[in-house]
């Protein structure tokens, strides 16, 4: 399956080149063309100009063209398929104007490409038009599909109740910083903690320690205050979760009301973005708050798992489960990375990790107590197989 892809584009705009000719790979797949050869090329407006203009006589550039090799709608496995060309300034005005990624619309438009070399021509026909379409849908629908299946589904540690238990007496253990090395020893893909206003659990400290000694990936947890964002911009852990913060709450209640503050948390994730940190918003599974989280920005969401965790019947526990599996799904078609927390425990857990779009749980609770009477090791890998049994 040869699929030969290169940028003259000027590198304005980032563009995973790998992950492009794999999508292609999958495409071809799905159309029975796992043995053809394919070219992509992908270019500045510019060139596109010239190439409509040389080939369809239009003094303008466009999205997408395609240059068939074959000529029909029987193209048979193992063809030379021909050439995609894709306008890379044009795809990124369009995705901005659809608040949508730039990678998605690459996929789009690479769909599009490859339809018009299989014979099909929107441009003969409403009926074709309309079969075109379908098909369209059809491959993205399954592009999303093989991208979820390929990703198993991870399991980060909130250590913050080993400060808590410190923080207690007042002393210098247990050490959340050792129980972070011990959760990841046991497999944990990362570690979570929350430095809050009133340093009831994680200290200043502590987070300086553990950027220094996690070894797969510290995402901080912090409200959006001055204070705090100033310390993560020092630190520089390796990814930020903003949560709503309450003094008097005990743990976090509820997610963000990110389309309430839009341009206050557009600004931090600016911020962040400027020193390299990525920026996941925690909100609930509501769709309004999904899509103003990919309009300012937000590489990751992590879905509020709560009101299904605490759900008391199975008719509530059935609806909000089915909430947040719309609302990761919506999220990963917006081109979210989507983790989703709060409340899980081994006996939730499972339903929450088989979902295709969800790419790592947070779970700090349930583990900690869990781990009083089996031990840290064994508490966390008895929670990674139930998240990767299911993923």
């Amino acid at each position: 399956m040869p699929v030969h892809i290169r940028s003259e584009a000027s590198g304005r705009h980032s563009i995973d080149l790998p992950r492009l000719r794999r999508s292609a790979e999958v495409l071809l797949k799905a159309t029975g063309q796992q043995r053809s050869e394919l070219s992509i090329l992908l270019v500045d407006d510019p060139a596109m100009r010239v190439l409509n203009h040389q080939y369809r006589h239009k003094d303008k550039p466009t999205n997408v063209l395609s240059f068939p090799m074959q000529e029909g709608t029987e193209i048979a496995d193992g063809s030379l398929l021909g050439d995609i060309v894709i306008s890379v300034d044009t795809a990124a005005r369009e995705a901005e104007s659809m608040t949508t990624p730039l990678r998605q619309r690459l996929n789009w438009l690479l769909i599009h490409g490859l339809i018009h070399l299989l014979g099909y021509d929107h441009e003969r026909s409403e009926t074709e038009a309309i079969l075109m379409e379908f098909r369209e849908r059809e491959l993205q629908n399954h592009l999303l599909r093989t991208e979820r299946k390929n990703t198993m589904t991870q399991l980060a540690i909130n250590v913050d109740h080993v400060a808590t238990l410190r923080q207690a007496r007042g002393i210098n253990e247990p050490d959340p910083v050792l129980a972070a090395g011990i959760c990841e020893l046991a497999g944990a893909s990362g570690i979570v903690v929350h430095l809050r206003e009133d340093r009831r659990h994680i200290q200043d400290r502590d987070v300086r320690i553990l950027r220094e000694t996690v070894k797969t990936r510290l995402n901080l947890e912090m409200g959006a205050t001055p204070e705090i964002i100033s310390i993560a911009l020092d630190v520089k852990p390796d990814m930020i979760t903003l949560v709503p913060e309450k003094r008097q709450e005990l743990t976090t209640e509820g997610g963000l009301n990110v389309s309430g503050q839009k341009k206050k948390l557009a600004a931090v994730i600016a911020q962040m973005e400027k020193s390299g940190i990525p920026v996941s918003l925690f909100i609930d599974p509501d769709p309004k708050q999904i899509k103003t989280a990919a309009e300012i920005g937000a590489a990751f969401v992590e879905i509020h798992t709560g009101r299904y965790c605490d759900a008391t019947t199975e008719t509530m526990r059935e609806h909000e489960f089915e909430l947040v599996a719309a609302a990761a799904n919506e999220a990963f078609a917006l081109g979210l990375t989507v983790n989703a927390g709060h409340g899980l425990n081994y006996q939730n857990v499972s339903r929450v990790a088989a979902l295709d779009a969800i790419h790592e749980l947070s779970i700090g609770h349930s583990v900690m107590a869990r781990a009083i009477m089996v031990g840290m090791d064994q508490a966390v890998r008895e929670m990674l197989a139930l998240v990767r049994g299911n993923s």
